[in-house]
C-alpha cells in the first residue's frame, strides 16, 4: 500500500471530496484508511462507569484507499506516488517533481 499513516491525502471520491488531512489509521489487509474530519459517522453510545458521557459521538469512518490521493510535501499537488530505488533502499517518490516523500 502506498498510503501511510501520518501521510497527508485529498479525498478525490465520495461525499467529503476535496478535503484535505492526515491518515489517521491504515487497514492494510482490507484496503482502507481513516482520515481526520473525513468521512463523520454518528454513534449513539451508552455512559460507561464514569468514564464516558452517554450521547451521540462523531467518529471517522473508514474511507477505501482507491478514493483518496496522496499529496506531495514539495509540490503540494495530489499524486500517484511511484517506488525506486535509491541508495539501496525502495522510496516513494512524486512523479511530478521528483522529490522523496518520506
Amino acid at each position: 500500500m502506498k498510503i501511510r499513516k501520518n501521510d497527508n491525502v485529498v479525498i478525490m471520491r465520495g461525499k467529503d471530496r476535496g478535503k484535505r488531512g492526515k491518515v489517521r489509521r491504515v487497514l492494510p489487509e482490507k484496503g482502507l484508511v481513516v482520515v481526520d474530519g473525513a468521512n463523520l459517522m454518528k454513534k449513539h453510545s451508552k455512559a460507561k462507569a464514569a468514564a464516558r458521557q452517554a450521547g451521540i459521538i462523531e467518529l471517522e469512518g473508514p474511507i477505501h484507499v482507491s478514493n483518496v490521493k496522496l499529496v506531495c510535501n514539495k509540490c503540494n499537488q495530489p499524486t500517484r506516488a511511484k517506488f525506486r530505488v535509491l541508495e539501496g533502499t525502495k522510496m516513494r517518490v512524486c512523479p511530478l517533481c521528483n522529490e522523496v516523500i518520506d
